[in-house]
């Protein structure tokens, strides 16, 4: 997929902000669209149009990004980028825990949020390969095709966001073996670790959730405090 073809809304009250963000992304061929509220975007969302991709200001009078979240959920799981306070926390890892894919500090940096922007797409979009034995991978039950992107537990589908499906993916095709936080965040989310950033953390704890919740009974995923995880063979 060419920049020229990736189809980018922007959601946020502060209109500098995205005519700022707008002409960026247009000027390195981006299409790009902006909402200033919520409801507009749940106006479009309704019509069945769609993106390839949403950034979501957390803060925003009337409806707010943790409001529109599940909104935006019910109606598509096309990625969604965060942006919020530096120090705002407890809002990344709500949002996160809300389905968000990723999330940027604001003031941000319009290349760094490109860079987040073509690393989320290129996730979600990688193209299916044809299936094939070494593409899948059968542990404990749980059944994934990397192929198709799609995961069983039996005969029990779970969906799983791309982030969260390449975090069980890459944990499983290295069962046994400790996987720091960096190395799951530069694989995953193609960007280094940072102090304080908990991403992998709040994707580790919905990967188990879902597997909960489709009647996996075990944790597959071993947290060793401090360093990383590891998924138990």
């Amino acid at each position: 997929m060419t920049t020229s073809t990736i189809k980018v809304w922007l959601i946020d009250d502060d209109e500098r902000l995205t005519e700022l963000l707008t002409e960026y992304l247009s000027a390195n061929d981006y299409n790009v669209q902006s909402f200033n509220s919520g409801q507009p975007l749940l106006n479009a969302l309704s019509s069945g149009q769609r993106s390839d991709i949403m950034v979501l200001d957390i803060m925003m009078p009337g409806l707010s990004g943790l409001q529109l979240l599940p909104a935006i959920r019910s109606h598509t799981d096309t990625p969604v980028i965060m942006l919020t306070g530096r120090g705002d926390e407890i809002d990344r890892i709500i949002g996160l825990e809300m389905g968000a894919d990723d999330y940027v500090a604001k003031p941000c940096n319009p290349r760094e949020l490109m860079a987040r922007i073509q690393a989320v797409v290129r996730r979600h979009k990688a193209t299916p390969e044809p299936a094939a034995t070494h593409n899948k991978i059968d542990l404990h039950g749980i059944k994934l095709d990397l192929g198709m992107l799609t995961c069983h537990f039996l005969d029990t589908p779970i969906e799983f966001t791309g982030i969260e499906f390449s975090v069980l993916a890459e944990l499983m095709k290295n069962a046994g073996q400790l996987l720091s936080k960096e190395i799951l965040t530069e694989k995953i989310l193609h960007r280094k670790l940072t102090a304080y950033d908990r991403s992998i953390d709040v994707h580790v704890s919905r990967v188990r959730q879902k597997l909960k919740q489709a009647g996996f009974d075990k944790d597959i995923i071993k947290t060793v405090r401090g360093q990383g995880y590891q998924c138990v063979t």
